[in-house]
Protein backbone atom coordinates (compact mmCIF):
# COMPACT_ATOMS: atom_id res chain seq x y z
CA UNK A 1 0.00 0.00 0.00
CA UNK A 2 2.09 2.72 -1.46
CA UNK A 3 -0.84 5.00 -0.86
CA UNK A 4 -0.40 5.61 2.58
CA UNK A 5 0.11 9.36 3.15
CA UNK A 6 0.46 8.75 7.26
CA UNK A 7 1.45 5.26 7.47
CA UNK A 8 1.51 5.38 11.44
CA UNK A 9 -1.70 6.49 11.39
CA UNK A 10 -2.81 4.00 9.60
CA UNK A 11 -1.31 1.16 11.55
CA UNK A 12 -2.74 2.45 14.78
CA UNK A 13 -5.98 2.53 12.98
CA UNK A 14 -6.02 -1.09 11.87
CA UNK A 15 -4.96 -2.59 15.71
CA UNK A 16 -7.97 -0.40 16.59
CA UNK A 17 -10.08 -2.74 14.39
CA UNK A 18 -10.83 0.01 11.23
CA UNK A 19 -11.03 -1.77 7.93
CA UNK A 20 -8.25 -1.48 5.72
CA UNK A 21 -10.28 1.04 3.25
CA UNK A 22 -11.29 2.91 6.41
CA UNK A 23 -8.10 2.69 8.00
CA UNK A 24 -6.73 3.68 4.45
CA UNK A 25 -9.14 6.79 3.73
CA UNK A 26 -8.95 8.55 7.22
CA UNK A 27 -4.85 8.08 6.86
CA UNK A 28 -5.13 9.87 3.32
CA UNK A 29 -7.04 12.85 4.24
CA UNK A 30 -5.31 16.39 4.21
CA UNK A 31 -5.31 16.77 7.86
CA UNK A 32 -4.11 13.01 8.42
CA UNK A 33 -2.74 12.98 12.06
CA UNK A 34 -4.02 16.25 12.87
CA UNK A 35 -6.73 16.42 16.49
CA UNK A 36 -10.07 17.45 15.62
CA UNK A 37 -12.50 18.58 17.87
CA UNK A 38 -11.79 19.00 21.70
CA UNK A 39 -14.38 15.66 23.05
CA UNK A 40 -12.20 13.71 25.26
CA UNK A 41 -11.82 10.22 23.34
CA UNK A 42 -13.60 6.98 24.07
CA UNK A 43 -11.21 5.07 26.61
CA UNK A 44 -11.27 7.60 28.82
CA UNK A 45 -14.86 8.32 29.67
CA UNK A 46 -16.48 6.14 32.05
CA UNK A 47 -18.77 2.91 30.51
CA UNK A 48 -21.72 5.29 31.81
CA UNK A 49 -20.81 8.29 29.92
CA UNK A 50 -20.59 5.78 26.97
CA UNK A 51 -23.72 4.07 27.57
CA UNK A 52 -25.34 7.57 27.80
CA UNK A 53 -24.01 8.50 24.38
CA UNK A 54 -24.77 5.34 22.93
CA UNK A 55 -28.53 6.05 24.40
CA UNK A 56 -28.54 9.23 22.45
CA UNK A 57 -27.41 7.55 18.97
CA UNK A 58 -30.02 4.59 19.82
CA UNK A 59 -27.40 2.08 19.68
CA UNK A 60 -29.49 -1.83 19.89
CA UNK A 61 -28.07 -3.63 22.46
CA UNK A 62 -25.95 -0.84 24.66
CA UNK A 63 -27.43 -2.33 27.90
CA UNK A 64 -25.86 -5.81 27.87
CA UNK A 65 -22.47 -3.87 26.49
CA UNK A 66 -19.45 -4.01 28.44
CA UNK A 67 -16.93 -0.87 28.10
CA UNK A 68 -14.96 -2.08 25.24
CA UNK A 69 -18.33 -3.22 23.27
CA UNK A 70 -19.77 0.04 23.54
CA UNK A 71 -16.52 2.10 22.60
CA UNK A 72 -16.56 -0.72 19.34
CA UNK A 73 -20.27 0.04 18.94
CA UNK A 74 -19.77 4.07 18.78
CA UNK A 75 -16.71 3.81 16.42
CA UNK A 76 -18.83 2.41 14.48
CA UNK A 77 -21.80 4.12 13.93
Amino acid sequence: MDTIKNRDQYEALREEGYSKDKAARIANTQNAGKKGGKASNYESRTKEELYQKAREIDIDGRSNMNKQELINALRNN
